[in-house]
């Protein structure tokens, strides 16, 4: 299974930026999908998460209002749109698949396939 990134890139304060998370080869059927971001020397943190079969969605504090990840389950493809973007939310973006789970797992340990990262940097 191989997760694949896309959408990111530098945007002004205030701007908006929507990624991408599609499968290669496999589905997310019933699967709980999340994005983490990281910066480096810090730890990888939990952005947002939505389960599949109850359409739960889970925020961190940071983000929340801003962001909305949704899925497509059709297409296999998730999306973090973030909007109003601020200089702290610059990091790399992980999209991630976990297990069958009623809520949202927060923890990257509870997620077992990740994507490879995109860049997004928030200046002027």
């Amino acid at each position: 299974v191989q997760l694949v990134e896309s959408g990111g890139g530098l945007v002004q304060p205030g701007g908006s930026l929507r990624l991408s998370c599609a499968t290669s080869g496999h589905t997310f059927s019933g699967r709980t999908v999340a994005w983490f971001r990281q910066v480096q020397g810090k730890e990888r943190e939990f952005v947002a998460g939505v389960t599949f079969s109850s359409w739960r969605t889970e925020y961190a504090d940071s983000v929340k209002g801003r962001f909305t990840i949704f899925r497509d389950n059709a297409v296999n493809t998730f999306y973090l749109q973030m909007n109003t973007l601020k200089p702290e939310d610059t990091a790399v973006y992980y999209c991630a698949a976990g297990p069958r789970s009623p809520v949202v797992q927060v923890r990257p340990l509870a997620y077992d396939t990740w994507g490879q990262g995109t860049q997004v940097t928030v200046s002027s």
